[in-house]
């Protein structure tokens, strides 16, 4: 059971900048961006291809940058064509699969890079250390990195605007600040990260595939939920640092209740739906308790 939840760790710091995407747009921006199963690919296609030419250092950092391009895509879609949030991921998405394709050896659905050097392999030639060990160093100095950085980054004033587009985009553009362009430098930023996980985690399991990232945005929402609950919402700082606990922690749930035999392993999206339906529906049921007490409260003061 010990290995199960070490590995859990280490999908969850893989997988915890994926979330960081999500809690950016999701959380920040208040706009649910579909791209991210497109860009999280993206990101491992271009990953698999630049490492096995033997450069994963660079492929990192690229798999950032397409990600960028892939969150730009979807920006330009929102705010020079309006089309409405959802509709934008979904067609930006849509696209990547046949980029992906393209990138991975002109149609090849998934690509291997077993036998090449990863940022994982290197650590691990470099001091001698095990796997795990390599595998839980490389991914949380990654996540710290990023986390500062993406901190930086909210704390400027740049990083101010688009936390006041999320939250009253009206208010923004009265004060002349282009609320279209917070919006397209947000989307971009966090399909950034989306990506950049995506390339972690090719590095992770040796390889990329095509199908991979099928129902990511499920999991990103559920891990989000999950840190908020753990975490509570206490501010950005907390927010993004919630968002790496929230995605540990959906895969240490998902390890014991697969090890506990729960629920078969084919159910994973279907437990991912429920437990965001669970934490959504918690808000509204909490209120309206909240009102019923208060009203009573009322009555009783008037009778």
């Amino acid at each position: 059971m010990v290995n199960q939840i070490i590995g859990a760790v280490e999908l969850g710091l893989v997988y915890g900048l994926m979330v960081l995407g999500v809690f950016i747009t999701f959380r920040i921006l208040k706009i649910p961006d579909l791209t991210v199963d497109g860009s999280v690919t993206l990101g491992m296609a271009v990953c698999a291809m630049l490492t096995n030419a033997g450069h994963p250092l660079l492929a990192i950092i690229i798999a950032f940058i397409a990600g960028l391009c892939a969150g730009s895509v979807t920006g330009f879609f929102q705010t020079k064509i309006h089309i409405p949030p959802i509709l934008a991921g979904i067609l930006t998405m849509s696209g990547l699969y046949s980029i992906n394709l393209k990138i991975m050896s002109d149609g090849k659905p998934n690509i291997s890079i077993l036998g090449s050097d990863t940022l994982y392999s290197n650590l691990m030639q470099l001091t001698g250390c095990s796997k795990h060990t390599a595998y839980l160093i490389v991914s949380l100095i990654i996540c710290v990195i990023v986390l500062i950085a993406v901190e930086f980054f909210f704390k400027t004033h740049l990083g101010l605007c688009i936390c006041a587009t999320g939250d009253n985009e009206d208010m923004v553009r009265a004060t002349s600040i282009d609320p279209n362009k917070m919006k397209w430098i947000a989307l971009a930023l966090a399909n950034g990260c989306v990506a950049l996980s995506g390339a972690m985690y090719t590095q992770y399991m040796g390889y990329a595939d095509v199908t991979a990232g099928s129902g990511t945005i499920v999991v990103g929402f559920a891990s989000v939920i999950i840190g908020e609950t753990i975490c509570g919402k206490r501010g950005l700082s907390v927010g993004f640092i919630s968002a790496i606990v929230g995605s540990v922690a959906y895969r240490i749930i998902i390890a014991i209740a697969i090890k506990t035999n729960l629920f078969p392993t084919y159910f994973l999206k279907l437990v991912s739906v429920i437990i965001i339906a669970i934490a959504l529906g918690l808000g509204p049921v909490r209120a309206a308790f909240a009102a019923k007490r208060n009203k009573t409260r009322r009555q009783k003061a008037n009778a």
